[in-house]
């Protein structure tokens, strides 16, 4: 038997009105889960523990199966163990992303954070962003790691977890309040902005219609992870396949593989064939039991706020993924057992995660129900099907 988890990154999401009342999971044509779920259990889960932040990082913890109010120890060190930081045990890692704040005259506290991911700038180009900023303000105290697009790392020696606010939490707002309450923090919080708004790079993207990076936004602090061995804990080797440094991190510390898929970038138009290409290659041909296919856009819509493009996104997930997938596994002639859920919901009204419980859909290749649900929030949650510890989800999954 193979197992493979397809994760849509903040999927589900609140009824919307321009949709008819209806979530974009249930909006969106979905004609391979439509098929999939009248043969599956359908049900609900709580990937958040009570009191911890609703994070991608805390949520796929969990659906891994790892309890977060165990071996969560803040985002940033798990994407720095991704991008092969060397962390020592008195290090802080800190995410550093490159955001897009507004423009306009006066305090720096005044100005406003337009877009958290700065168009979805690409790798190359906020490396030269990033480099410029570590050239002026990085030395033996804070070093500067490039990571995916606008996500980077920040290594903080011998520092301190301190409290800083995720950039896509205060969409549209004022930034003052929640600029970090450590001096050096928030000195490099405003330098970076006049290092960058009139770098060459940035006034070449305005002209483009693109958003400028050009102030890097840092939270996220955390210590060492020291996750438990996935293979020992549930006795199957596991494949992560993403684009994005979190879930990649979370997979070299719990010692699984990383499939490398050229292309991946973690948008809306990522290589959804070399995913799935990735996935059953190492199911089929390289020895692994565990495959988990990681896909960001629907988070990022959500982030957007753009309902139409997270339809559209579910509608990739649904014609690009998990259609190829089975047929690809059917056609090995496999035995396999399929999860699809979200790690948390990204409503696109509130533009950031929430806490709420998320639907869930386990199919198995050798065991077919039959009923007439289809897998969204609303018929999730009528089957009274409901995993209150998200990260006990995987035992369920992987019991034979």
């Amino acid at each position: 038997m193979k197992y493979i988890v397809v994760l849509g990154d903040g999927m589900a999401d609140e009824p919307i009105a321009a949709l008819e009342n209806k979530t974009p999971l249930a909006w969106a044509k979905t004609p391979n889960l439509d098929r999939l779920s009248r043969l599956s259990e359908l049900g609900m889960v709580h990937t958040i523990p009570g009191g911890m932040k609703p994070g991608s990082d805390t949520a796929n913890l969990a659906v891994l199966g790892y309890n977060p109010e165990k071996y969560y120890s803040g985002r940033s060190p798990l994407e720095a163990l991704s991008i092969g930081v060397p962390m020592k045990d008195t290090d802080i890692a800190v995410r550093c992303n490159i955001v897009t704040l507004s423009e306009e005259e006066g305090p720096f506290g005044e100005k406003r954070i337009i877009d958290h991911s700065s168009s979805e700038i690409s790798t190359e180009d906020c490396a030269v962003l990033l480099r410029e900023v570590e050239r002026q303000l990085a030395d033996e105290t804070y070093q500067f790691y490039v990571g995916t697009s606008y996500r980077h790392c920040l290594i903080w020696n011998r520092g301190k977890v301190v409290e800083l606010t995720p950039p896509h939490d205060i969409l549209g707002q004022k930034i003052g309040q929640y600029l970090p309450e450590d001096e050096v923090l928030r000195e490099m919080t405003e330098k970076s902005y006049h290092i960058l708004v009139n770098h060459p790079l940035n006034l070449e993207r305005k002209k483009k219609g693109l958003n400028p990076a050009n102030c890097c936004w840092f939270w996220g602090a955390g210590t060492k992870p020291a996750l438990t061995s996935f293979q020992e804990k549930t006795g199957k080797k596991g494949m992560m396949v993403s684009a994005v440094d979190l879930l990649k991190g979370i997979a070299v510390g719990a010692g699984m593989g990383v499939a490398c898929v050229e292309g991946a970038n973690g948008g809306l138009y990522t290589n959804y064939a070399g995913k799935v290409e990735a996935a059953v290659n190492a199911l089929t041909r390289q020895g692994y039991d565990f495959a988990y296919i990681h896909l960001e856009a629907p988070d990022e819509m959500g982030h957007q706020g753009n309902a139409e493009k997270k339809v559209q996104a579910i509608e990739f997930l649904d014609g690009k993924v998990i259609g190829p997938l089975v047929e690809k596994m059917e056609d090995a002639g496999e035995a396999f057992r399929l999860l699809v859920l979200p790690d948390h919901p990204t409503p696109v009204r509130v533009r950031t995660h929430t806490s709420e419980s998320v639907p869930y859909m386990l199919y198995d290749s050798t065991s077919l129900r039959r009923h007439e649900q289809s897998y969204n929030e609303e018929e999730c949650r009528k089957t009274g099907n409901f995993v209150a510890s998200g990260y006990r989800l995987i035992d369920k999954f992987l019991a034979v």
